[in-house]
């Protein structure tokens, strides 16, 4: 019976671990807690879990961030495009004329075709690395908003631990939609 529950645990920390370190040495902390202190469960130790996952994709904070970056970013990833299109475009075109070209021309073509295709590269890798940066700078400030909701829900209702990001979860002690709720719907 104690080796399921360490086993369980276990496997509940160590997603953890990749989401949220803080957190994972709190519920650590509370699981050995639990594991190595019956007298604490007989106590009726109140535990709660929040979806990160669910409050990164659906509460209205992170809907306004994703909108918000969407729109930063935009005029960027269409210029990515029209690089594209003008690329394959150029590919094309020497495709079709390259067995009628002196070689000195097909090879200052290939030469221009590799160069833009670099350039295409090293920009599509800079507009991701922005976007993932800027993503991350605005998701950071909601992940601090939902930290605080779910602080109050635990101060106010008296959990003594509450779980993000678990394998499974019962529906009795799903946080996530007062959380939601908490962030403006």
């Amino acid at each position: 019976m104690k080796s399921k529950s360490v086993s369980t645990l276990t496997s509940v920390v160590n997603r953890l671990v990749r989401a949220h370190r803080a957190i994972a040495m709190a519920a650590v902390l509370g699981a050995v807690t639990l594991v190595s202190v019956p007298s604490v469960q007989a106590q009726g130790t109140k535990i709660g879990f929040v979806s990160t996952e669910r409050i990164l994709r659906d509460s209205k904070p992170a809907k306004a961030a994703q909108a918000k970056i969407e729109a930063e970013f935009k005029g960027r990833d269409q210029e990515l495009q029209n690089l594209a299109n003008r690329l394959r475009n150029m590919a094309q075109e020497f495709d079709k004329d390259a067995p009628v070209m002196s070689e000195s021309d097909r090879i200052r073509r290939q030469r221009e075709l590799a160069d833009l295709d670099s350039d295409l590269q090293r920009k599509r890798r800079e507009f991701q690395e922005d976007f993932n940066r800027r993503r991350n700078e605005e998701f950071s400030n909601i992940v601090e908003q939902a930290d605080k909701a779910i602080q109050q829900i635990a101060e106010s209702q008296g959990y003594d631990l509450i779980i993000q990001d678990a394998v499974t979860v019962s529906p009795r002690v799903d946080l996530t939609d007062q959380v939601l709720q908490a962030l403006g719907g």
